[in-house]
């Protein structure tokens, strides 16, 4: 209850900011580039160096995989249907692609920072490069990636995974709480560009977006993990939530910061997140009544 408490007041906050002008017109930017580059490193330098790995972590971690090559697969086909620009196909693949997990709990958080983390590291700026029109090489992109600050702190961090070197309690606190500022400043920086008006050139893009993420990966997940593949248990149950869940701001914020069509993420993350409530309340009742 508290993180749903959390996520509408703070995109209140930054939409009240922005009415009062308490808040810089372009105040959202360096929101955004502390999320990105400070936020996003410090969650991953604290929980990767815990994490213990299991047969179980590779349905959360699959779902972020899948979700981000199904995006792109399936919007670069709708693009070529409704003769989409690039930067609009961009932006649904970065919003549709990624889910927002950090609201599915700790636990799954934890495990998922191999998945959705290093997919948006990796997949997702490559994409939003692409995408955005810059003219980059393939090396170029790859330098890109390994030039990403949340890049470096999770290498840094499987090393220190993988060597089992405990961090210091002291600086393991101090990257708690600023990894915890993650959800927060991202939210406020979604609510200070939120307009309340209609979507419209942008309707039927965010009709599919929403479809895509809301409705039909999850129904992909649903078929795979408890039909196909006949999975049961807790990790799987909360994997397939994981794959209910609405666009996620980080990445959304990415797509922005990289031109794709800003207007249209802060659509998919403004309208997605409501909506969500219910679309994933419907799959939790389904999800009980075939369990």
């Amino acid at each position: 209850m508290a993180n749903i408490i959390l996520l509408f007041l703070c995109l209140f906050l930054g939409f009240f900011l922005r009415k009062t002008k308490l808040f810089p017109a372009d105040g959202h930017l360096a929101l955004n580039s502390f999320v990105i580059n400070i936020s996003l490193s410090a969650l991953s330098l604290y929980y990767i160096p815990k994490l213990l790995l299991s047969f179980e972590v590779i349905f959360p971690v699959a779902v972020a995989w899948l979700n981000i090559f199904l995006a792109m697969a399936f919007f670069s086909l709708l693009a070529k249907k409704f003769h989409w620009s690039k930067s609009l196909t961009g932006a649904l693949i970065m919003c549709a692609g990624f889910g927002n997990t950090s609201f599915v709990g700790k636990t799954v958080m934890l495990v998922d920072q191999p998945g959705s983390f290093v997919a948006l590291s990796t997949v997702g700026i490559a994409v939003s490069n692409y995408y955005s029109g810059t003219k980059n090489s393939v090396a170029e992109i790859i330098n890109k990636i390994i030039r990403f600050p949340p890049f470096i702190a999770f290498s840094v961090a499987v090393i220190l995974n993988l060597l089992s070197i405990t961090v210091p309690g002291d600086l393991d606190e101090v990257f708690g709480k600023l990894g915890a500022t993650t959800v927060p400043l991202a939210l406020v920086s979604v609510g200070s560009q939120l307009k309340w008006q209609p979507p419209g050139e942008y309707s039927k893009p965010l009709l599919w977006g929403l479809l895509f993420k809301l409705i039909l990966f999850p129904a992909f997940i649903f078929v795979l993990y408890f039909i196909v593949l006949k999975q049961r248990g807790e990790t799987v149950e909360i994997a397939f939530l994981e794959a209910a869940m609405a666009p996620m701001i980080t990445a959304a914020i990415i797509a922005s910061t990289h031109k794709l069509e800003p207007k249209l993420c802060n659509l998919m993350v403004g309208v997605g997140i409501p909506l969500s409530f219910i679309t994933l309340a419907v799959w939790y009742l389904l999800l009980q009544y075939y369990l």
